[in-house]
C-alpha cells in the first residue's frame, strides 16, 4: 500500500520546498507535485520534517514501570513527532549488560511506535568505579554511553572511557556535575536560593566537569557529548572546543531554554530538575548557543515521576520533567529559528550523534526510510489541554501557550500518529 503526504512544505538542512511525498512500504519513492497514493495524509499548512530524534529519554523500564514503560514512553515520543529515542541507562537493573540492553531494545520493537536505541552505562551500575563492558555492548549496537544522573567523578576513569570511545568509534555522553559541590542542592545557587533558604547548585559544578572532559577529549581524541548544558559558562566552553576542532557536541533541553530559577519561589516540585533551572542570563546564552550552532541538539531529558513522588516537599521530591510531547511547542515558542534549523537540532544532528543516520534524519529524500514528522508550526495550544500518553504528570508548562503541534508521525511508512492521535 502506498501513502502520499499531500500539500506540505518539505524541510531539509538547506531549505524548504513545497511538494507531495509518496511512500511505498517503508521507503520514500517519489517527491513532487500532484502525487497520488492508496492513502492520503493531509499536510496543508504544515511542514514535513525528518522524524525527530531524542538523544535523552528516560523510559524507566525495567524497574520503574509505575512512572513510565517503554510502550507509554514510545507513544509519548510518537505524539511529539519523534521516530527515534536514545533510552537512558538509569534503569533497575542498569543498562550495563547485553541482556538488559537487548530487553530494552526488544520492548521498543514490541511497542512499535518509535525506534528505541538503548544507551549503555559508562561504569557498572553507574557507580563510577569500574568501566562497563564497552566492547560487548558496542557489539550489540550501543553507540552512546553515559552514566546520566551521575557524572563520572574520577578523571582517570573518564580518560580511559574516552580512549575506548576513540578505539570503538562510540560516544561518551557526560552528565557534568562535580558532586562534591552539589550535595543536598535543591535549586540553582543564586539570590533566589538564598532568599528561600534552599541549598544551591552552583554553575561551577557543571562548568568544572565540562572543562575537564573537554581537555580529556583533547588528550584522547575520543568523542564527547555534553548532556543538558545549562549555564553561560558551559556554552562558552563548548564554543571554544568547537573552534579548536575537537570532537565535542552538546545538547540543551526545552525547559532550560524556556524556564528560569525564579519559578522555584513557588516551592512547586514540578520545577525541580537536574541540572537546575538557571538565571535568565543563562537562558538567553543557551538560546544564542542554539541559534549560532554551538549547541547541536534539542534533547528532552524526558524524566517521568509518579505523582506520589513529585508531590513530596521540594527538598525531598526527585528532579525531572516530562518533555517528549511538549518539546517542539516549547522550543518553537521561545527561540526564533528557521524550519531548517529546527530540522537540524531536532533530527539531523541528533541522528548523526547517535550514529543512526542510515535510518533517521534524512527527511523526505527518495530512497530514504519513511521516518517523518508533519508539523503545524503555527498551531497554538496549552499544555493543560493536552492529554499526555505518559503514565506521569510532571509537566512544567501548564498555563503557557505553546506554538507548534505535531499532526502526523510516520515510522517506516506507517502512520503511528494521525491527526494528532496515536494509533493503537
Amino acid at each position: 500500500m502506498t501513502i502520499v503526504i499531500k500539500g506540505g512544505s518539505i524541510v531539509g538542512a538547506t531549505g524548504v520546498t513545497n511538494a507531495d511525498v509518496l511512500i511505498d512500504g517503508d521507503r520514500i519513492v517519489e517527491v513532487g507535485q500532484g502525487l497520488r497514493g492508496d492513502e492520503s495524509l493531509d499536510a496543508q499548512g504544515c511542514h514535513v520534517f525528518p522524524g525527530f530524534v531524542d538523544l535523552h529519554t528516560h523510559l524507566r523500564e525495567p524497574g520503574r514501570e509505575e512512572a513510565e514503560t517503554i510502550e507509554t514512553g514510545s507513544r509519548a515520543a510518537a505524539l511529539g513527532g519523534y521516530t527515534a529515542v536514545v533510552a537512558m541507562p538509569n534503569t533497575n537493573p542498569a543498562q550495563d549488560s547485553v541482556a538488559v540492553v537487548k530487553f530494552v531494545r526488544d520492548q521498543g520493537v514490541r511497542a512499535g511506535l518509535c525506534d528505541v536505541f538503548p544507551s549503555g552505562c559508562i561504569t557498572v551500575a553507574r557507580e563510577g568505579k569500574v568501566l562497563a563492558p564497552f566492547a560487548d555492548l558496542t557489539a550489540v549496537g550501543v553507540r552512546v554511553f553515559t552514566d546520566d544522573g551521575n557524572g563520572v567523578q574520577d578523571p582517570a576513569l573518564m580518560r580511559r572511557a574516552l580512549e575506548y570511545a576513540r578505539t570503538l568509534g562510540v560516544t561518551m555522553a557526560q552528565h557534568c556535575e562535580v558532586q562534591d559541590l552539589t550535595r543536598h542542592a535543591v535549586m540553582d545557587e543564586c539570590a533566589c536560593s538564598s532568599d528561600l533558604g534552599l541549598p544551591g547548585w552552583p554553575a561551577i559544578a557543571e562548568e568544572m566537569m565540562v572543562s575537564r572532559d573537554i581537555e580529556l577529549c583533547r588528550l584522547t581524541g575520543g568523542r564527547l557529548h555534553v548532556l543538558h548544558v545549562s549555564t553561560r559558562g558551559s556554552v562558552e566552553l563548548v564554543r571554544q572546543a568547537k573552534r579548536d576542532g575537537l570532537p565535542v557536541t552538546a545538547e540543551v533541553t526545552p525547559h532550560h531554554l524556556a524556564l528560569d530559577h525564579e519559578l522555584l519561589r513557588s516551592f512547586d516540585p514540578v520545577y525541580k530538575v537536574n541540572p537546575p533551572l538557571r538565571s535568565m542570563e543563562d537562558v538567553l546564552a543557551l538560546r544564542q548557543g542554539l541559534v549560532d550552532g554551538t549547541i547541536d541538539a534539542i534533547a528532552t531529558d524526558h524524566a517521568p515521576h509518579p505523582p506520589r513522588d513529585k508531590e513530596l516537599p521540594l527538598d525531598q521530591a526527585p528532579p525531572g520533567m516530562l518533555g517528549l510531547e511538549y518539546a517542539l511547542g516549547v522550543v518553537n515558542s521561545v527561540v526564533d529559528v528557521t524550519p531548517s534549523r529546527l530540522a537540524e537540532v531536532f533530527s539531523i544532528n541528533p541522528a548523526r550523534i547517535a550514529q543512526i543516520g542510515d535510518r533517521h534524519g534524512a527527511g523526505a529524500v527518495v530512497g530514504a526510510p519513511a521516518n517523518l514528522s508533519v508539523v503545524d508550526l503555527a498551531a497554538t495550544w496549552r499544555a493543560e489541554d493536552h492529554r499526555s500518553a505518559s503514565l506521569s504528570r510532571n509537566v512544567p508548562y501548564r498555563g503557557r501557550s505553546l506554538r507548534g503541534k505535531v499532526r502526523h508521525t510516520i515510522l517506516y511508512g506507517r502512520a503511528v500518529v494521525r491527526d494528532g492521535e496515536a494509533m493503537r
